[in-house]
């Protein structure tokens, strides 16, 4: 089991992060922010979404074919289909399986209709994390293997906002999480970094963050999840006192105390002020460029509607405006 957790978070060491830089001054819906503005309210938009046992069925036909031949993972998805209840999702995220794997390869590569099919088990996951919310404020760690590049980019960076498109996994242990860094193998391009991340509870409006151990198969780490999308304020990047290792110093924020709360509040009204449904889905990623996605929505809550349901004329007319502009 030792050599089991070690190796998820050797993994976890490895895969890269995929975060999105806010810059201060920018506020354009497109560029840089863009992408930073556009994650966060599809974050939002995927969690109100209501979710049917059609995607469920669709998720484990494509984990299927992912493993096909894995005996292993085959197994733990059967056992998945027939026993999840939202109680447990903490519990199969922190595993290392098939769930973990798919779902951080979705995020990581922003495959959006694959977190369009996880996004219950994605609400499940909040609502677990926002019902063991950490009280106090804690210092955490976490250690990555990053590119020079990526290194850089942060470098770049200070006093900027970021957010991380994927589950955060960090640690209180500080030890724990250099011992972690210091055994990887550091190829030319790579640079050994720490996290040092102070969050605040008293701040979280909409990504909570738990200390999630109880849950997890290795009770003996002491493992704090931060929420999907959660946005950090970068303050430093500097070398540790002996060289070896890059220590990044960040604080967790609401989401009302960096530049963007106007532009949220703005998208958020444009987008999620009514019901949310696929066709709002449609809308936010024709506005991200994203037509042939939009157009898969629309197609898939068209299939939904009866034929005399008032919401099919306003459908029509987006499919209409978006065939025309194709």
């Amino acid at each position: 089991t030792r050599i089991k957790a070690d190796h998820k978070i050797h993994k976890i060491v490895e895969e890269p992060l995929c975060i999105n830089i806010f810059t201060t001054g920018g506020t354009s819906a497109t560029g840089v922010n863009g992408q930073f503005i556009f994650s966060q309210i599809l974050i939002d938009c995927l969690l109100r979404l209501k979710t049917t046992t059609a995607d469920k069925k669709e998720l484990i036909d494509h984990c299927k074919q992912q493993y096909q031949g894995n005996t292993a993972e085959l197994s733990n998805l059967r056992e998945f289909r027939e026993d999840y209840s939202p109680e447990n999702a903490l519990w199969w995220y922190t595993r290392e399986s098939f769930f973990y794997k798919t779902l951080n390869a979705a995020l990581r590569n922003q495959n959006i209709h694959i977190i369009f099919l996880f996004r219950g088990f994605i609400s499940d996951i909040y609502r677990q994390l926002e019902a063991n919310q950490v009280d106090d404020t804690l210092r955490v760690y976490r250690s990555q293997m990053m590119s020079s590049d990526e290194l850089e980019t942060l470098r770049q960076s200070c006093d900027q906002f970021i957010s991380i498109n994927s589950f955060f996994s960090t640690s209180t242990d500080k030890k724990q999480a250099l011992s972690f860094v210091n055994s990887c193998d550091v190829g030319d391009n790579l640079k050994s970094v720490l996290f040092q991340i102070d969050a605040n509870p008293t701040l979280v409006t909409s990504k909570p963050f738990a200390d999630v151990s109880a849950y997890s198969e290795f009770t003996d780490e002491s493992e704090v999840l931060f929420m999907l999308g959660s946005i950090f304020h970068l303050k430093s990047v500097r070398r540790s006192s002996n060289g070896q290792v890059w220590i990044v110093r960040m604080t967790l924020c609401s989401d009302d105390q960096h530049d963007l709360k106007q532009v949220l509040l703005d998208m958020k009204d444009q987008f999620l002020s009514s019901e949310v449904n696929l066709q709002t889905l449609g809308k936010l990623l024709w506005e991200m460029g994203k037509h042939d996605l939009a157009e898969k929505y629309f197609m898939r809550f068209l299939e939904q509607l009866s034929p005399d349901d008032p919401l099919l004329g306003d459908l029509y007319h987006d499919l209409g405006r978006l065939a025309s502009n194709a």
